[in-house]
């Protein structure tokens, strides 16, 4: 299929249940907006680590135009550490997440892969549980968010953060990530979670290095297999700044033309750092897609 064939046309519409009701997934392209409640994640860690500032970051990022805010209290990046403990993430995202939601913010989503910390988060208002371990890490996560009936995201992952880049090997990495995405759903099932309840996210940068990330953007409509929505996470990934060669806080037009890229290619949501901008590339694209 060529680029010009899947750039144009309807996206294949979802709907899930959210905050009691319904929300479609596809009629345009939503941004989720990134809010680090970390010390050490690789492009904002420590900005927004005290409450307050967090709590302002994402007020920030609704009025930028973030469709939902994604409030993560544990780094991804790899490297050689000890997985945090469920009580230190707990005391990172929950008041960020009680306060969003006196607020009136908007829809909100938690970064983890632990049930403790998805349980206190849901309770304190979260609406969608985002794990990158696509259940993997936590066998009782999967069964929360069937008992919860909220949505979540299932993403690709291999090894866990500190061995996922040691020289990462694939045969045929979108096929691979095709296939081991719909074992995790069907892990996800078989704990009694809702199909219709699941995103799926290829994990680019994850267990993988700038060419398969490259490869994996540019093959974007082929988890349409999956039949289920697709968020995609390029922003200031390493592989923009391997091709550029720039770090993190100047990959701005980077992630700019990747998240085009992943809107052309049939992304539902795209999670950016910053939201203001890629809400206007979204915008394009999308109106370039149904042209």
């Amino acid at each position: 299929m060529s680029t010009a064939a899947f750039a144009a046309g309807a996206k294949r519409e979802y709907r899930i249940t959210l905050r009691g009701g319904e929300a479609l997934l596809g009629a345009r392209t939503w941004v989720m907006g990134v809010l680090n409640v970390t010390p050490d994640s690789f492009s904002d860690g420590g900005r927004f680590l005290h409450p307050d500032d967090a709590v302002a970051h994402g007020l920030a990022l609704f009025e930028a135009g973030a469709d939902v805010v994604d409030v993560g209290g544990e780094s991804t990046r790899p490297g050689d550490r000890r997985q945090l403990d469920p009580e230190t993430e707990i005391r990172r995202v929950v008041p960020v997440i009680a306060a969003l939601r006196g607020r009136g913010a908007g829809p909100l989503s938690v970064d983890t892969t632990k049930a403790a910390v998805a349980a206190a988060a849901l309770d304190a208002g979260a609406d969608i549980v985002n794990d990158v371990s696509g259940f993997a890490f936590d066998p009782a996560l999967a069964r929360l968010v069937g008992e919860r009936g909220v949505p979540a995201v299932v993403m690709h992952l291999r090894g866990d953060f500190t061995g996922m880049h040691a020289e990462p090997s694939y045969g045929d990495v979108m096929g691979e990530v095709v296939a081991e995405l719909r074992r995790r759903i069907d892990v996800a099932e078989a704990a009694g979670v809702s199909r219709s309840q699941l995103l799926v996210d290829p994990g680019i940068g994850f267990a993988k290095n700038a060419a398969h990330s490259l490869e994996v953007l540019r093959r974007l409509p082929e988890l349409e297999a999956l039949d289920r929505p697709v968020l995609a996470g390029p922003s200031r990934k390493s592989f923009i700044g391997k091709v550029l060669d720039l770090p993190a806080g100047e990959r701005l037009m980077g992630t700019a033309a990747a998240v085009a890229a992943c809107v052309l290619a049939g992304a539902h949501v795209v999670r950016v750092h910053d939201v203001k901008a890629m809400v206007e590339v979204a915008r394009m694209c999308d109106a370039i897609r149904a042209s």
